[in-house]
């Protein structure tokens, strides 16, 4: 295939799993980092070239240069897959200058940033009538009163720039049980420079997590897609999924393919709703516009998106394909995991023994490849190089 795909992110699993996924079918793929530290994903055998350049956040325009310069050197124009949010967001705002040297799905600028910044996404989700958490402004008259008598604590501090708090707070999210933490998290969020929102917690465990996986085509027509099951996450309650089944949930197709459908979405989307357990009523909580976490696990019940992307970029899409079925398949993060059960169970949310007997399911590894185990090596070479530096340090 003349067309390569460059692949935006590989200290992370996810683009481990996108030059997996699109090597594995004969793609030539090309790992674009802005430093060596834990790039583990361009340690796969899958891996055809590795490029470093400007980091796309603190030299944005030679950044964007660079992957140009990259471009025009091709025999075909690459297929360009961000694999994280601040990438895309990149991305997106130069979508257009970009377009003339890679193959987005995306053509609307912007769109990518809408459907990211909850501001803009829980506007959207109204208009279209799908639900989304009772929210509250801080700027709204009588803002205290209103949180007290129509949110309730406890409740949730929220950012409208996701990757932005992330990246400063490591957290999605600030958890308030009272006046005094709240007023504590918007100062923090004041002098960070960011802007949050409260939030209603939608009662229910972390399994009332749910997703809407699905391709839309440049006609804006979902093509593929399934459903999964989120069963535990990292941090716990609010955060990335670290333990996730595929469920077929028919109810949420109708949800979120006619939301992407009426935004004019293109290209990869994730939808996490959450189910309310005192009503079962479905609410959108947020949306990933680039391949997912548990990309793995899609790939591994038939549905390679990473390879739908590319096929469609060329011009050779494939057909349409829908998992309606439940495979009881997980996509399983050991290294997090681990991490989260400890506080699952410390918190007494969950019992050592349900956790035990939900591993005895068939898995999809975030990192992990018998036959391509490089990455694994590299990624546990850097844990324990950090974990002996942190106590020599000490």
């Amino acid at each position: 295939m003349k067309h390569k795909a460059v692949i935006l992110g590989n200290n992370y699993y996810i683009g481990l799993s996108a030059i997996r996924s699109l090597g594995k079918e004969g793609v030539h793929t090309v790992a674009v980092d802005y430093s060596e530290e834990d790039r583990y994903g361009a340690a796969s055998k899958y891996c055809s070239e590795k490029i470093i350049v400007p980091h796309y956040k603190n030299e944005t325009r030679k950044f964007i240069d660079a992957l140009i310069d990259y471009a025009k050197k091709q025999d075909a124009k690459p297929v360009l897959i961000p694999c994280h949010d601040t990438y895309l967001e990149v991305i997106d705002t130069y979508l257009h200058e970009i377009k003339e040297y890679y193959l987005i799905p995306q053509t609307e600028q912007g769109l990518a940033t809408k459907v990211m910044n909850k501001d803009t996404l829980h506007a959207l989700a109204v208009k279209h009538g799908v639900r989304v958490p009772e929210t509250i402004r801080i700027n709204e008259p009588n803002f205290k009163e209103k949180v007290e008598r129509e949110i309730k604590f406890p409740c949730l501090v929220k950012p409208f720039d996701s990757p932005t708090f992330v990246r400063t707070f490591r957290k999605k999210i600030f958890k308030v049980h009272t006046m005094a933490e709240l007023e504590d998290a918007l100062e923090k969020a004041k002098d960070a420079n960011l802007e949050v929102f409260i939030q209603r917690i939608i009662p229910g465990f972390d399994d009332h997590m749910y997703t809407f996986d699905a391709y839309l085509n440049q006609e804006s027509k979902v093509t593929h897609w399934t459903t999964c099951q989120k069963l535990r996450q990292y941090p716990i309650n609010f955060g990335a999924s670290v333990y996730t089944i595929q469920k077929y949930t028919p109810e949420l197709f109708e949800l979120g393919s006619k939301f992407l459908e009426g935004i004019g979405y293109k290209g990869f989307a994730e939808i996490e709703f959450k189910k309310d357990e005192d009503t079962g009523e479905y609410y959108l909580i947020e949306i990933n516009a680039r391949i997912t976490n548990f990309n793995h696990l899609l790939y591994k019940v038939g549905l390679n998106f990473p390879y739908i992307t590319y096929r469609e970029m060329i011009g050779q899409p494939l057909e349409p394909k829908a998992v309606t079925e439940t495979t009881n398949r997980a996509f399983w993060y050991g290294y997090e995991d681990l991490l989260a059960v400890k506080d699952y169970v410390k918190t007494g949310q969950l019992k050592p023994g349900t956790v035990v007997k939900s591993l005895f399911r068939p898995k999809a590894y975030a990192i992990w490849s018998l036959s391509d185990p490089k990455p694994a090596v590299s990624f546990m070479k850097a844990r324990v190089g950090k974990l002996l530096g942190g106590r020599r340090k000490g």
